[in-house]
C-alpha cells in the first residue's frame, strides 16, 4: 500500500468531500461509502433547482435542500478528523514512516470548521424556517 498525504486527503475533504473524493483517495474506488457521498448532494442540487425554477413554495426543494446542507456538514466533519489525525496513527494506517505533516492539514482542518459550522448553522435554520411555515400554512388553511 503506498503512503497517502493527509495533507492532500484534508485538503481533497474540503473542496471535493461532498463528492467523497477523499474516501477514493484513501481507499480507492471500490469503496461503498464513497459511493454514498454524492447520492445525498445530488438530491440536494436538484431541490436547489427547483427552487430557482419553481420558487420559494416548491415543498419538495425544502425537503431536498437540507440534504445539501448535511452532505457539506458531513464533508467538512470528515476533513476535520482527518486533518486533526496524529502523525503516527496516519501512518499506521495510511501507510508510511510515522513524519511530521506540518501546517497543511491544520488549516484544511480550520477551513473545514469555518465552513461546516457556517453550512450546518444555515442548513438549521432554513429547515427550522421551513419547518414553521409549514406550520402556519396548516394553521391557515384550517381556520378557513
Amino acid at each position: 500500500m503506498a503512503a497517502k498525504s493527509k495533507t492532500a486527503a484534508t485538503w481533497l475533504a474540503v473542496v471535493g468531500g461532498t463528492l467523497g473524493l477523499h474516501r477514493f483517495y484513501l481507499h480507492g474506488t471500490g469503496d461503498k461509502a464513497g459511493w454514498l457521498y454524492p447520492l445525498p448532494t445530488l438530491a440536494g442540487l436538484a431541490g436547489v433547482t427547483r427552487m430557482v425554477n419553481l420558487g420559494q413554495d416548491d415543498r419538495i426543494a425544502w425537503a431536498l435542500i437540507p440534504l445539501l446542507g448535511l452532505s457539506l456538514s458531513a464533508a467538512m466533519l470528515s476533513a476535520i478528523v482527518i486533518g486533526l489525525t496524529p502523525d503516527d496513527r496516519w501512518a499506521a494506517r495510511h501507510g508510511g514512516a510515522p513524519r511530521p505533516t506540518g501546517w497543511g492539514p491544520v488549516l484544511g482542518a480550520i477551513t473545514a470548521l469555518l465552513l461546516g459550522g457556517t453550512v450546518l448553522m444555515g442548513t438549521i435554520a432554513f429547515g427550522g424556517q421551513k419547518f414553521f411555515e409549514w406550520q402556519q400554512a396548516g394553521e391557515s388553511r384550517a381556520a378557513q
